[in-house]
């Protein structure tokens, strides 16, 4: 099957979304469990919960993706900012402990200046305390572009990361196409190289979920912009591969592309008609 849906605000709560999801084709969705800016989260509605899963239940809605605030920065060198952004991951899983069939996406942080090892150490000092035996959650480490001091431009340092983490059979990857393309990691020309290379120093058991984009600006630009499918950089050709290849098309993969819902429906029409069944 293939698993496809786009970021959908949570604001509407969780059935309608669901709803919506399938009313684009979708069978999968991406949220924020609060504002992107961080803040306070709304209090779950656990009826609204019991709902979404009676619609789950009565599609094809499996897995779904939860993606942390953008404000959350795990490697800082500020005790406060890293003290908050803890305080916000740890409630998140608190909350998505409620909802079943879970993954929570997170961006790894920024050093800025520190350093990419000091950083790590802070990252995963962080997650040793989030990641417990009672965790049911699936987190994510997200590959990121590069830009600034942004740590994840790299599997190397990705899995640096995965190996200070005691309990790292929780801790996976979500591969982003824009981003991983404006690191330097040529998926366009070279996607087999690129996977082989992720499986030596990660190990493909680990990649849970692929956000699909487009890129902007493209190769080695380190510029983190997405554009819709087929209008960028990477383009269709390429994106069709990605969709279709023997180890990435039985995972999830989630639109982050600057649409609307209308505009999402059309790239899942699209990419549905150029996957191969």
């Amino acid at each position: 099957m293939f698993t496809i849906g786009p970021h959908l605000s949570i604001n509407k709560g969780f059935e309608n979304i669901g709803l919506e999801a399938i009313s684009i084709d979708a069978n999968t969705f991406q949220f924020f469990p609060r504002s992107p800016r961080g803040g306070k989260a709304k209090e779950l509605d656990f009826d609204d919960i019991a709902r979404f899963e009676d619609v789950r239940n009565n599609s094809d809605i499996d897995v779904i993706l939860a993606h942390a605030p953008y404000v959350i920065n795990l490697a800082s060198k500020s005790e406060k900012t890293r003290q908050n952004a803890y305080e916000l991951f740890e409630d998140d899983l608190r909350r998505l402990s409620h909802l079943p069939k879970n993954m929570y996406n997170f961006h790894p942080g920024s050093h800025v200046g520190q350093g990419v090892d000091k950083g790590i150490e802070f990252i995963s000092d962080s997650l040793n305390k989030l990641i417990t035996e009672e965790l049911k959650t699936t987190i994510l480490l997200e590959t990121m572009a590069g830009k600034g001091t942004e740590i994840g431009r790299s599997f190397e340092e990705l899995q640096s990361i995965i190996e200070a983490v005691e309990m790292d059979e929780k801790l996976c990857v979500c591969l982003d196409t824009c981003h991983v393309y404006d690191a330097g990691y040529d998926i366009v020309n070279d996607l087999d190289g690129v996977l082989d290379e992720f499986d030596s120093i990660i190990g493909l058991d680990r990649l849970k979920a692929i956000h699909l984009n487009d890129s902007m600006y493209g190769l080695s630009s380190h510029k983190d912009r997405h554009e819709k499918i087929g209008d960028g950089k990477i383009g269709l050709d390429a994106i069709t591969s990605i969709i279709n290849h023997e180890k990435l098309r039985k995972l999830p993969f989630f639109l982050e592309t600057p649409n609307d819902i209308e505009g999402y429906k059309d790239e899942i029409k699209l990419l549905r008609e150029l996957y191969e069944d």
